[in-house]
């Protein structure tokens, strides 16, 4: 699954051509086979009508619904494994919940895996088990999402979420920014990445690399406090 459902699907075929040739292309059926597959997907995602949308073009669909096309295609040669590159990016907030939770449904149903990458902690506390914090193009930490949100080893986790408003306070206060910039991912510094960025760095950390620790769940010379 794509960031844009609009620049995913081709502008100038129907729905039924985009869905039908990802069935001809993989599983070698023939269009008579293909169409009511491909007319279930849509039901199966929650598109009213999945006859008429069938005969559709991407512009006449809402962002959302061209959303649910996206998953539909992802789904039609039921995989184990869905990667969902920011699948709620172009949507507002009330659509973004419905594909979350179509998503964990279909998950569940399907007995599938779901990877999720996405910029938005809030889609990350309501929609993973496990997180991933990436940072300059590594694992900076790792765990499961009650942990790493109530207990952030890593400078970075917890920067990341203290630059989270939040609603609860009152509205003088301010927001904590990270300092700094992302490095060029061209020439990144010998040791740690986010050494100049980081407030509990040292020379060793300027210097060396540090490696990730499993049974810490973080890559950090000097990890927060459990």
């Amino acid at each position: 699954m794509f960031q844009d459902p609009l620049s995913a699907l081709h502008p100038l075929l129907s729905i039924e051509e985009q869905l039908c040739e990802v069935l001809e292309v993989h599983q070698g059926l023939q269009r008579r086979e293909a169409r009511p597959r491909a007319r279930d997907a849509l039901a199966e995602v929650g598109i009213p009508a999945p006859e008429e949308r069938l005969g559709a073009y991407p512009h006449e669909l809402s962002g959302g619904m061209r959303q649910r096309v996206c998953i539909a295609m992802a789904l039609l040669c039921r995989p184990r494994l869905l990667f969902a590159d920011e699948p709620t990016t172009a949507l507002d907030v009330t659509v973004q919940a419905q594909i979350l939770e179509l998503l964990a449904s279909l998950r569940r149903a399907n007995g599938m895996s779901l990877v999720l990458v996405t910029h938005s902690m809030g889609v990350v506390a309501a929609a993973a088990e496990r997180v991933l914090v990436m940072y300059a193009g590594t694992a900076a930490e790792c765990g499961p999402t009650e942990r790493v949100f109530e207990h952030p080893r890593h400078p970075y986790t917890r920067a990341l979420l203290e630059s989270v408003p939040d609603l609860s306070a009152p509205l003088a206060t301010p927001a904590l920014p990270i300092p700094g910039a992302p490095p060029d991912p061209a020439a990144l510094p010998p040791g740690c990445a986010f050494a100049p960025r980081c407030a509990r760095a040292s020379s060793r950390c300027n210097a060396e690399r540090p490696v990730f620790d499993a049974a810490l769940g973080a890559a950090c010379h000097h990890p927060e406090p459990a």
